[in-house]
């Protein structure tokens, strides 16, 4: 599904230098890596302060403590996501409530978001999935009415610019109160182990984010208020500082990508809608398989050598952990039909051309 190797062999020497640099300065937690990475990553995002931490699960977390979303507090959040999304406002007591996406793109359905409001609800968040934003313009909207929080879950959408009606843009997690992003390898913007940060505009914020991640502290041994220990370590920092001069080259890639298969894919199979407010940065190319067959093309790819993946296979309201919930099947029933016809087809920086004409072919073969 990604060619880790290939892409590192090409920036190698830069990678190995910075790597190499922290080694010689050994400032392995809270390097000067560290900071000019944030630094940067804020300038390229556009947003006021950028924080990072240890992954993007914990930014999840990070982000609702620093808002004091508490136990007993409604949160709103798609059925059809991973699973982090949700367990982070679990574990903390917060009351999930779920609902369905929008059938043509995937993304969380704000025509539902409304009826789903309580006095007990304190924020939003919708997850930009695959690689374009939800519709933002109008989840900030309902926000504002309701006076809502919303956090953007934007671990697969680095990059992806959201475009609003008065001609406005902004890059996928700096539009909410709070964003927050992964560094998982096989993110667009990976590190080689576990990585993770937290986008805000608002300097308290800010300040409070850094502190809940450094065990709540703002100066040494004292500490303000109860935190975690989530610090995105130097070495990583170094490499993602290498990778994010060419994140744009990357997200142009996966685009090309996935233009090839849109053009030659065969219209037996469906995909997402690509919406006109979100440039789309294609961290899966996600296709639905109709007539019960996506399975059975699943074995099919791989007899072919051709790895494929469901994201997701489950939507949460099955997980076994949050039927707790009180969900049942039918409540969520376009999250309930993805889950049984999505695939996603190779997406990487590396592909070639030879790669793409066979994995079509094989594709269109089988239908």
């Amino acid at each position: 599904m990604v060619d880790l190797r290939g892409q590192y062999d090409k920036i190698k020497p830069e990678v190995d230098a910075a790597i190499q640099r922290v080694i010689d300065t050994t400032s392995f937690i809270q390097g000067p890596d560290v900071k000019e990475f944030e630094k940067e990553l804020a300038n390229y995002n556009k947003a006021s302060f950028c924080i990072a931490c240890a992954n993007g699960t914990d930014a999840l977390q990070i982000a609702m403590m620093a808002l004091n979303i508490v136990p007993g507090d409604e949160i709103i959040m798609p059925a059809f996501t991973y699973i982090a999304t949700v367990e982070t406002a679990a574990l903390l007591g917060i009351k999930v409530v779920l609902i369905d996406v929008d059938p043509l793109s995937y993304n969380i359905d704000v025509t539902q978001i409304e009826k789903a409001i309580t006095n007990k609800t304190k924020a939003i968040v919708p997850v930009h999935l695959y690689g374009q934003c939800a519709d933002m313009e109008t989840i900030i909207t309902i926000a504002k009415k309701y006076n809502l929080f919303v956090i953007e879950d934007a671990a697969q959408a680095i990059g992806a610019q959201f475009s609003f009606n008065d001609g406005k843009n902004a890059y996928a997690g700096t539009i909410g109160d709070i964003g927050t992003t992964s560094f998982f390898p096989s993110k667009n913007l990976g590190c080689y182990g576990d990585g993770g940060a937290l986008f805000t505009n608002n300097e308290q914020l800010a300040l409070k984010i850094k502190m809940i991640a450094n065990h709540g502290q703002q100066h040494k041994y004292v500490h303000d208020v109860i935190g975690v220990n989530s610090r995105l370590d130097t070495l990583q920092a170094s490499i993602l500082r290498v990778k994010l001069r060419s994140l744009n080259n990357y997200c142009k890639e996966r685009q090309k990508v996935a233009e090839y298969y849109d053009q030659h894919l065969t219209k037996a199979i469906s995909i997402p809608n690509r919406s006109n407010f979100s440039t789309h940065v294609f961290h899966q190319y996600t296709i639905q398989v109709n007539n019960e067959k996506r399975d059975e093309l699943k074995h099919f790819l791989e007899s072919q050598g051709i790895p494929s993946m469901i994201y997701y296979p489950m939507p949460i309201h099955y997980q076994e952990a949050f039927k707790l919930l009180g969900y049942k099947k039918g409540d969520f029933p376009i999250a309930e039909k993805l889950s049984n016809h999505v695939l996603s087809l190779p997406i990487h920086t590396e592909m070639n051309q030879e790669q793409l004409e066979y994995i079509v072919q094989k594709v269109n073969s089988f239908f």
